[in-house]
């Protein structure tokens, strides 16, 4: 293989990699804690888009409890999320054997 087929393909795969996060932006995924009580929604640009607490968990006694909870739905939802893009960037790649994490 050339040069400039190796540039070729190589801009052929930025292309469909920005593509593909493109899309992800537009993917929703749902972590949760608390049996669902919190839940933090997150895109696939691993923006927060909306948080829920039920109000049967909303207790100023027990605010750490809370805090835990939102943070443990985060954690949730940015695995989630992390899975999805891994998986949908290995997909465009054809498992050109990248770095695991680069994306």
């Amino acid at each position: 293989m050339n040069i400039q087929q190796m540039l070729k393909r190589a801009q052929a795969l930025q292309a469909k990699m920005s593509k593909a996060q493109e899309e992800l932006k537009t993917k929703e995924l749902i972590g949760s804690s608390g049996g669902g009580k919190v839940k933090v929604t997150m895109n696939g640009a691993q923006e927060v888009t909306a948080i829920s607490i039920d109000p049967e968990v909303v207790n100023r006694d027990e605010a750490d409890l809370l805090e835990d909870l939102v943070l443990t739905a985060f954690k949730d939802a940015r695995a989630k999320v992390t899975k999805l893009v891994e998986d949908e960037m290995g997909r465009v790649t054809g498992g050109a054997g990248l770095p695991p994490g680069l994306f």
